[in-house]
Order: C-alpha cells, then sequence, then structure tokens
C-alpha cells in the first residue's frame, strides 16, 4: 500500500522546470555599482559557456546594476558596450534604476529618495566628489547630474524590460503578485516587491528567478530562486545557470 501511495505523489509531481531544447541561460544577480566583481563574474561566465558546448545562449541582468557599490558608471558603460556586440544579453529594470531615471527628469522627491537609497555613489561615480556633493543643493545637483551622465547611459536605461519568460522560468527583479496572472503584473510590483512574494508557499504560473532580496546564497524554494547574494556588502556576485532542467552556480569574489 505504502509503494502504492509513493507512486501516486511521483506520478503526480509537478515536471521539473526546463529551459528549451538548445538554450542556456545566465541570470545575473544584482550588481549595484561592483564593476570589479562584474568583470571576473563576466569572465567566468564565458569560460563556462563555451566550456558546455554549442547553445543559443541569454545573459539576463536582474536588475540593480547601479546605487551603493562605488563604480556604477562604470558596469554601466561595461554592459552598454556589451549589449551592442550580444544581441542575447537582456537587462530587467530594477528599483535603483528606475529612481535614478527619476531623479534625472528633476523630479525633487525622486532625486531625494535616490540619494537615501545609494545615489551618492552612483552621482559620485560619474566623477562629482564628495565635497561638492555634499554642498550642493538638489536643484544644484540635478543639474550637475544632467551634466555628467552621459545620453548614451540614460537611453539605455530606458530600453530596460519588466519581465522575460524563456521556458518554464520568468526573470523578474523583484518578485510577483501572488494570485494576479504574469500578463497582469503591476511594475510596481515587479521591481518592488517583498513579503507577500517570498512569504507565498503555492507554486505561481512558471519557476520565478529574481534580484532584489539579499540572502547568503542562491535562495532555492520550490517555486522560486532568488540570486541577489549582496555583492556590494558581502563581495559575492552570483549568476545561475540553466539549461534544460539543470541549474548551477557561478561566482565572483
Amino acid at each position: 500500500m505504502l509503494k502504492k501511495l509513493l507512486g501516486a505523489r511521483r506520478a503526480s509531481a509537478s515536471p521539473a522546470p526546463a529551459i528549451p531544447d538548445g538554450e542556456r541561460v545566465y541570470a545575473v544577480g544584482d550588481v549595484h555599482g561592483c564593476d570589479d566583481l562584474l568583470g571576473q563574474l563576466l569572465a567566468l561566465i564565458a569560460d563556462d559557456d563555451a566550456a558546455r558546448g554549442p547553445a543559443r545562449t541569454t545573459l539576463i541582468f536582474l536588475g540593480d546594476l547601479v546605487d551603493r557599490g562605488p563604480a556604477s558608471a562604470a558596469v554601466i558603460e561595461r554592459l552598454r558596450l556589451l549589449a551592442e556586440t550580444r544581441a542575447d544579453t537582456r537587462f530587467l529594470l530594477g528599483n535603483h534604476e528606475e529612481v535614478f531615471l527619476e531623479s534625472l527628469k528633476g523630479e525633487p522627491k525622486a532625486l531625494r529618495m535616490f540619494c537615501r537609497i545609494g545615489g551618492r555613489e552612483t552621482i559620485m561615480s560619474y566623477g562629482i566628489d564628495a565635497a561638492d556633493y555634499d554642498r550642493m543643493d538638489y536643484e544644484e545637483l540635478h543639474a550637475a547630474m544632467g551634466q555628467r551622465i552621459p545620453i548614451a547611459h540614460q537611453e539605455f536605461l530606458t530600453r530596460f524590460e519588466d519581465l522575460i519568460v524563456i521556458g518554464d522560468y520568468v526573470f523578474v527583479h523583484a518578485g510577483i503578485r501572488p494570485g494576479t496572472d504574469l500578463s497582469s503584473q503591476r511594475s510596481a510590483d515587479l521591481r518592488w516587491i517583498r513579503n507577500p512574494f517570498l512569504n507565498h508557499e503555492r507554486p505561481f504560473e512558471k519557476m520565478v528567478v529574481h534580484g532584489h532580496t539579499i540572502s547568503e546564497d542562491l535562495d532555492v524554494q520550490p517555486h522560486r530562486i532568488g540570486v541577489d547574494t549582496g555583492a556590494y556588502e558581502t563581495g559575492r556576485l552570483t549568476a545561475l545557470g540553466l539549461e534544460g532542467t539543470s541549474r548551477w552556480t557561478i561566482r565572483a569574489g
């Protein structure tokens, strides 16, 4: 009787989520201005990709390229140039990019928030020194940002996506709203949600791969995988590799 019950449970279990045949995906967690770790990780991904043989390989950056770390300008430039040479490189807009873009429009509330959540380091990475930053009011700071931050960087960020679906996986920055179809998700939830998503214990439409919430290692749950290992404070930047039903981890730092 026990064997029959175990067999029934196995038969009713959902199949493992999969990437379509012939494809490979690397999903990179929150970079947060850590260009040195990003350079290391990209080299490790290139080596891993070559060692695994031919495939259509997609790089997905899960958002929050900027803020908190020391080199956001260098991160954006590196990835902007990478995207020009690799059409299969895709980017999700994180909440930090969202606030960065809003602050560049001159919205005082957005600029104040940007400075509170790590924008100081981003602004300084564009050549504004600490003394000048500290003496400026918000109007002066906005003007200085407009002078220092290249239009090419701003246009690059505006092309980022909200949600990416490949096979049985959906890639988002923060998470999704439980009980809402993927096609009806609000961008605010995709970029900012935490507890309603993190505390949800039932399956979603697809396996969710996300950043936004720091964990010591990959946060692997039956219905979601968190890839943010806190690069700016831990010195570890992580990527999740996916092919078929296989998963693996690549880490710099």
